[in-house]
């Protein structure tokens, strides 16, 4: 049996609101909410002395690399540093080896995950030049979606055939989810970028070579499909302020048929920092100029982006450290998400309730997660409790991503993470971790 747990005195940010109270867990899910109640016996107190307790958040966007490329991450390591990052529901992507393009590989994944994962696990089928029958025989609301890269990135699950592209939107059930950039325009500018530095191409060229057109070509032709279509499109981490004039801000969520994401390393780095971080910066889509970055802002605030990520994807230091060319693109962000974001609250750029919004509530609604993403009374008790005035330095001691490294090594963050709870369980608290898995398989409703 789960244990009964009582917290008192919480900040809790919900639904647009902050507001003082307790919060009562029992069978791993919230049981009651109210202002003020009282501890009974037999049941497990936890004094939060104002701290904030939010839903716990939910990454639309993770690579946690397994099977096949452990050496650069697990499903077990790279839980871990979720939870202690206050996320206890992830969105997994299928460029793993094998790539998961089949059901029966995508079941495997979350067979592995049933033992393994701290946190709640969704994984996405991979969509392929070739494999529009195996999308149409997903069962509905078994998965979150199929994800499409209409560029490359890590991995070998380009679908570059414009007929099965088309296909796939004119007959696909399911949300469509896309790595939106152009192919062609890439390898163009990759060799114009060989012509001038042969094959010491400085990582500064990055957002040259895949380039805001590369994004904008890709990402419009998305947009133009799904509304030809009438399917259900979330466009993944959106990077340049031009891409945003694709989307609507003046419908509600659950009234979009067409969506956005942006991770926090776009809301965060700029391209003058390809300076000191090179190829520890390097992501595909690329990090862009500052303008872009105050573009994803206010796309952000005004709706026409409805979630925040990470496109957490680790890679060893080793694999960081080679010429451009062959320097895997991605990084580990899951552990640092939240405090990165409080220091945005921190200085004004975005309300607390904000954050909740576009981490917890939105990605719960987007992929119609079954009684999570909310404080609410009978859902899951998936919880994280941040103190807002708890500074620490991200350094090679405290960073829990199974490649060793962070691009915030050595920035200083004012709040931390202080518990996580996932289905009524503290799995994460003050450094430790809870013996058990106690992540569950997202269910998503059937509209």
């Amino acid at each position: 049996m789960k244990p009964r747990i009582l917290l008192k005195h919480a900040r809790m940010v919900n639904e647009g609101k902050v507001f003082e109270g307790d919060l009562r867990i029992e069978d791993g899910r919230i049981a009651h909410i109210d202002a003020s109640l009282s501890h009974r016996p037999g049941e497990q107190l936890v004094e939060l002395d104002g701290q904030y307790l939010l839903p716990g958040l939910i990454d639309d966007q993770v690579h946690f690399r397994e099977p096949g490329l452990t050496h650069k991450g697990s499903i077990a390591s790279e839980s871990r540093a979720a939870v202690a990052g206050g996320i206890t529901s992830y969105i997994e992507q299928p460029n793993t080896v094998p790539a998961a393009t089949t059901l029966e590989k995508l079941e495997a994944k979350y067979t592995l995950a049933s033992t393994q994962s701290m946190a709640n696990y969704g994984f996405n089928l991979g969509a392929s030049n070739d494999n529009l029958d195996e999308i149409l025989r997903m069962p509905a609301g078994r998965y979150p979606g199929v994800k499409v890269f209409m560029g490359s990135s890590t991995g070998d699950l380009l679908v570059d055939d414009p007929r099965a592209v088309e296909a796939l939107f004119a007959q696909s059930p399911h949300l469509i989810i896309t790595h939106c950039e152009d192919e062609a325009t890439i390898k163009a500018n990759l060799e114009a970028a060989r012509a001038q530095y042969g094959d010491a191409i400085p990582p500064s060229m990055h957002p040259l070579i895949r380039s805001e057109e590369a994004c904008w070509l890709s990402s419009s032709k998305a947009v133009e499909l799904a509304k030809k279509h009438g399917s259900r499109l979330h466009v993944f981490h959106l990077s340049t302020a031009r891409e945003t004039s694709l989307f609507d801000s003046n419908l509600p969520l659950e009234e979009k048929k067409i969506t956005a994401e942006v991770c926090i390393h776009h809301l965060w780095f700029d391209d003058s920092a390809y300076e000191t971080k090179g190829n520890l910066i390097k992501w595909n889509p690329a990090v862009k100029t500052a303008t872009d970055r105050e573009g994803l802002w206010e796309a952000l605030l005004d709706d026409r982006i409805d979630v925040i990520a990470t496109d957490h994807a680790p890679h060893t230091l080793e694999e960081k450290s080679r010429p451009y060319t062959s320097a895997p693109s991605g990084g580990p962000l899951v552990q640092h998400v939240l405090p990165a974001l409080f220091e945005f609250v921190r200085a004004g750029k975005i309300s607390i309730e904000t954050v909740v919004r576009k981490m917890c509530h939105n990605p719960a609604l987007l992929f119609r997660i079954r009684e999570r993403g909310f404080l609410r009374e009978g859902y899951f008790a998936d919880l994280c409790v941040v103190d807002p005035a708890r500074p620490f330095t991200v350094t090679k001691d405290n960073i829990l991503y199974g490649c060793g490294w962070s691009p915030f090594s050595g920035t200083t963050f004012k709040a931390r993470v202080e518990r996580t709870f996932v289905n009524g369980v503290q799995v994460y608290v003050r450094g430790r971790f809870a013996a058990e898995v106690a992540g569950q398989r997202l269910e998503h409703e059937v509209l």
